[in-house]
């Protein structure tokens, strides 16, 4: 990928958080890109940096934060950015959350949600703003829209106020879509309608998306890559089905035998052993994933593995030839 087809740009991401008094890394040495118009999986277990990642990008962390390292947005250093760049920046990335309940006031009506930030940055008169978001709320198919405008939170269901929440994100036409696992407050049958509307809309809109989720499969049915991270570090990137199909790393081989499936019957799913860890308790020195690696040996322990790349894909583990073809582990050529 050129430099001009790069969005977004992280290297050597290093992000720290003020807790009881001290510093504490939640992520160690991140790189990763997404292309205009790509969408990118971000995969791992809670506490692996994925949400992290994304506030990162969007300039969300708390108070005596402390980033080092380069996040680059259309070539620009996003957090030198103020005054005007600023502004525009906020227009151009767009963020999704979990729980739309928690991000929509609910003592205003949608329409006020929905038209709040166009009308701040004056990207837009008020009558402009409310047929276009007459016009979104069609395209996230919620149905008599000028009557949901005047409605509050609590008349609609959780489905369909993150499916306001997504129109409203599309407002200022971003060319960013940061989804933080959208869908997981939803159920199982709400979530694939969402994940459908959200996928159709990011095409038509010509969006870069990268989206959190602990689920591998459901990224690769919409990402173009994905990537794997695990204790603030990436471990895996590649293609999205090449990821599924052949996955490299033994910390993706995990996740994926970990996961139930509809059409092999198991007593039990395949766990993964030990707890996630958290970046400020990843060793300095050796594999964060060692630990719970069944395939762990001394070399792991040595030194921080760096990430290997290999003609599309990248992986962070020293072992990755050795492991070719053990226990379904697969080495890229």
């Amino acid at each position: 990928m050129s430099s001009s087809e790069r969005l977004v740009e992280l290297e050597d991401l290093v992000v720290r958080l003020p807790v009881e008094g001290e510093h504490r890394t939640v992520l160690r040495g991140v790189d990763l890109t997404i292309g205009v118009g790509e969408a990118v999986g971000l995969v791992g277990e809670s506490g692996s940096g994925k949400s992290m990642t994304a506030r990162t990008i969007d300039r969300l962390l708390p108070a005596g934060a402390t980033v080092e390292g380069t996040v680059r947005f259309d070539g620009q250093d996003v957090w030198s950015l103020d005054g005007d760049a600023l502004r525009r920046f906020r227009t151009d990335v767009a963020m999704v959350f979990q729980d739309p309940r928690t991000y929509i006031n609910p003592v205003r009506r949608i329409g006020d949600f929905m038209t709040e930030a166009v009308l701040a940055h004056g990207l837009m008169g008020k009558r402009e703003a409310g047929l276009r978001a007459i016009e979104l709320l069609e395209a996230v198919r919620i149905d008599r829209g000028a009557a949901r405008m005047r409605q509050y939170p609590h008349e609609l269901s959780g489905g369909m106020l993150q499916r306001v929440m997504i129109a409203a994100v599309l407002m200022a036409r971003p060319r960013l879509l940061l989804a933080d696992e959208p869908t997981t407050a939803l159920d199982v049958t709400t979530q694939a309608e969402v994940m459908a509307i959200l996928d159709e809309l990011r095409r038509e809109f010509g969006l870069a998306m990268l989206f959190i989720t602990h689920d591998l499969e459901l990224a690769t049915a919409i990402c173009n890559r994905t990537v794997v991270m695990y204790a603030g570090q990436v471990m895996e990137i590649g293609p999205a089905e090449a990821m599924e199909e052949e996955p490299i790393h033994p910390y993706t081989v995990a996740l994926l035998a970990a996961r139930p499936s509809i059409t092999a019957a198991r007593a039990r799913l395949d766990a993964i052993a030990g707890q996630p860890m958290s970046a400020y308790d990843a060793p300095d020195d050796g594999c964060a994933f060692e630990a719970r690696c069944k395939h762990a040996a001394e070399e792991c322990r040595a030194s921080m593995p760096a990430l290997i790349t290999r003609g599309d894909r990248a992986v962070r583990c020293v072992r990755i030839d050795s492991l070719r073809a053990v226990e379904g582990v697969v080495a890229g050529d």
